[in-house]
């Protein structure tokens, strides 16, 4: 099937950024003094919004250590790491070869908010490949559909010419609520037989195999 709209999430299906995604989480939680977080705990919020990842993270946690919390992640991840985070080997020629497509539609679903976003289409020089975006801190945050719902809005796409793309069931269940098919990709942060619960209906475990799928 040819899909008019292929909707990708961002942090670990597009770009290789779970290790500082990580290491800034586990140091703003020992900042804001909430201790030690586990990196595989880190791993497993990784696609929710902000927010709901520290509400998740953190139970309990009271509103105050959670701005500050979130104020010293975001200063890790902008400013305290500087190394360049990468797109996956690949991502950049495989979303070329659909740009070429007539009337491919492209998007982005992320749980980054509208400034990390934005940011990060400037650095990476992406942000015109994308026709449109959504992120969580703009409407709801993953697995809840509603960014979903704005972009086939957006882009007067019915929703079986659109597909989702993502590393994890935050992303698959968001298709799956609204009656929308989604690929999943193993390279990102949940286990293939957890994306395999929310029924994708392709399943890609490297870059080319996923692009392949969707240019057939």
């Amino acid at each position: 099937m040819h899909y008019r709209l292929a909707i990708f999430d961002w942090d670990g299906t597009l770009m290789d950024s779970i290790a500082r995604i990580v290491s800034s989480m586990q140091a703003a939680s020992r900042e804001a003094g909430w201790g030690e977080l586990e990196a595989e705990s880190v791993r497993n919020i990784i696609g929710l919004g902000l927010p709901e990842a520290i509400a998740s993270l953190c139970p309990g946690i009271d509103p105050e250590r959670a701005e500050l919390l979130r104020a010293r992640y975001a200063y890790h991840f902008v400013e305290g790491d500087t190394g360049p985070m990468r797109f996956y080997p690949g991502v950049e020629a495989g979303l070329a070869r659909l740009r070429g497509r007539a009337e491919q539609r492209l998007a982005v679903a992320t749980g980054k908010s509208r400034r990390g976003l934005d940011r990060i289409f400037c650095e990476s020089g992406s942000g015109d490949w994308f026709h449109a975006s959504r992120t969580a801190d703009e409407t709801r945050s993953k697995p809840h559909p509603r960014m979903l719902e704005e972009l086939l809005v957006e882009l007067d796409v019915a929703v079986d010419e659109a597909v989702m793309i993502g590393d994890t069931e935050y992303d698959l269940e968001m298709a799956r609520a609204l009656g929308m098919d989604s690929v999943a990709v193993t390279w990102g942060v949940h286990a293939p037989p957890r994306l395999a619960a929310s029924r994708p209906v392709f399943t890609a475990e490297a870059v080319p195999e996923l692009f392949d799928w969707l240019h057939r």
